[in-house]
């Protein structure tokens, strides 16, 4: 288990915004941070009321949004237009090119949600797009598949050869790990012991084939799983 705390990744303040770089992006370049096998891109932004980004293009990349707290306002040139809550995750896949904006929905609230990157196993593909809601219930006390290459148990779908499950552990809370191959584990909010060690918010662990993963909720925690190839 290789830990990459919360203090050590990237950081940029645009007044308006505020975010954290798990790995390279922007002005922010560590050559030993570049990704984890497809996956490339984890910031967690914080963005102030009635701020945002404008529109802008993206091409041949698969994004995740995942809202912490607050509402994110998509809109997209395919027509796509909605509001992102807690609980929701999206799924953008730019192919042979998009463009879209996003907007903290509120006037007065901060927002605060990750944007994640994977790479595409498909190049050049048709633009797509995809939001599910996944309720408090069905990630409390137990890991639930939120994204998968064939949108398996309800899950949204993506081009690439990846599993994510996001689960919600309180203190002493824990439920068995799915089978994972190469592992990045995100601790989103909160605390947790992460194989005998106690991460919190921000914080990740990196795992290799074979290892154990074994997480217990400390203090409310929320945490990502990405099983990749």
């Amino acid at each position: 288990m290789i830990i990459r705390h919360a203090n050590e990744r990237g950081y940029a303040d645009h007044g308006w915004l505020k975010s954290r770089h798990t790995f390279s992006f922007a002005d922010y370049y560590d050559p030993d941070h570049m990704g984890f096998r497809k996956l490339r891109v984890i910031n967690e932004d914080r963005v102030q009321g009635g701020q945002g980004f404008g529109t802008h293009p993206h091409r041949d990349m698969e994004i995740l949004s995942y809202v912490l707290t607050g509402e994110m306002a998509h809109k997209d040139s395919m027509g796509n237009g909605a509001i992102m809550r807690p609980g929701d995750v999206q799924r953008m896949s730019a192919g042979t090119g998009v463009r879209h904006s996003e907007f903290n929905n509120a006037p007065d609230k901060e927002l605060h949600f990750l944007q994640i990157w994977i790479e595409p196993m498909q190049r050049g593909i048709p633009p797509g797009y995809e939001q599910k809601a996944f309720p408090v219930e069905q990630r409390q006390g137990q890991w639930r598949l939120v994204v998968s290459q064939e949108g398996r148990d309800g899950s949204v779908s993506v081009n690439q050869d990846v599993n994510l499950y996001a689960g919600l552990f309180d203190a002493g809370e824990k439920a068995p790990t799915p089978a994972v191959r190469h592992a990045w584990l995100h601790v989103v909010r909160g605390e947790a012991e992460i194989n005998g060690q106690r991460l919190s918010a921000g914080d990740a662990a990196a795992f290799q084939p074979g290892e154990p993963i074994d997480a217990i909720g400390v203090e409310d925690s929320e945490i990502l799983l990405f099983d990749l190839a």
